[in-house]
């Protein structure tokens, strides 16, 4: 090869400079055995015990909890997601009364999200029977209205479904048949179940990435020499530029989140419900 061709190559193939703060971070190793402990934290928190007893024996680590009360909010859960409302509260309820009892919130919220599967049941076929959604309203939802402006308004609100067609429904309304908003109810009452227990209510790995996600925000704004796209390890994130905007943002949980982070379905993990990586 001459050497007029070697000098010829393309500038493009060498190794690009890294910036200065990603070579700090790769100095910094955590151990494996805070990692796994990290990632068996959150399969417990978040209700995948088929998953944590698996990674227990991979990991060589203690399985610090009983699967059976994990199953419990596993069930739940299931029943939530599947619409089957009536069912998760009685649940509940044998689980612990006084869930329900002192957070009157999620019980609106649970006893709403019934009305609109109700809603959604009758509006599923032409000419519908509406008795059973107004007869539900009237006798669960109505009493408990006036004793707050908020549940007042989502009554409303959630009644409209029965005046408007399901194709001409404002976004507002669209919100109550999708299916995440069961997802975000099931997720309010796996966090109420685990505060009754007395343990916390989040995971720290997602405490953690909330809490970097913060970071990254303050170091923007104050101009710190970082890199402009901050890879975090999840899925996604190269598909996304966007900074994060506040802590309140959830990059594990938010589908908008500032690092474009999505769910991934651990498919052989004997669980009900996708898990979040």
């Amino acid at each position: 090869m001459s050497s007029t061709n070697i000098m010829s190559r393309s500038p493009s193939s060498a190794t690009p400079q890294r910036h200065q703060f990603e070579r700090k971070v790769e100095e910094i190793k955590p151990s494996k055995t805070d990692i796994n402990y990290l990632v068996m934290d959150y399969l417990i928190t978040n209700g995948y015990p088929a998953a944590a007893s698996r990674f227990a024996v991979e990991a060589n680590i203690r399985l610090c909890t009983d699967l059976e009360s994990i199953q419990e909010r596993v069930e739940i859960r299931t029943f939530i997601h599947s619409g089957n409302i009536q069912a998760a509260i009685e649940k509940i309820n044998d689980l612990n009364p006084q869930i329900l009892d002192k957070n009157p919130a999620l019980h609106f919220a649970l006893l709403r999200l019934q009305l609109v599967e109700l809603i959604r049941s009758c509006n599923s076929t032409p000419d519908g029977d509406i008795s059973p959604a107004l007869e539900f309203a009237t006798a669960q939802l109505a009493p408990r209205a006036p004793t707050n402006p908020q549940f007042l308004e989502d009554l409303e609100q959630t009644l409209a479904l029965l005046i408007f067609p399901g194709t001409r429904l404002s976004p507002a309304l669209a919100n109550l048949l999708d299916p995440r908003l069961r997802k975000e109810i099931a997720q309010l009452v796996n966090e109420a179940i685990l505060q009754s227990q007395g343990v916390r209510q989040e995971a720290r790995l997602r405490n953690l990435v909330k809490l970097r996600a913060f970071a990254e925000n303050k170091a923007r704004q104050a101009k710190k020499d970082i890199p402009d796209k901050l890879d975090i390890g999840l899925l996604g994130d190269r598909n996304d530029t966007s900074p994060p905007s506040n802590i309140s943002n959830d990059p594990l949980n938010n589908r908008n989140s500032q690092n474009g982070t999505s769910d991934t379905v651990m498919t052989n993990n004997g669980d009900a419900e996708p898990m979040v990586v």
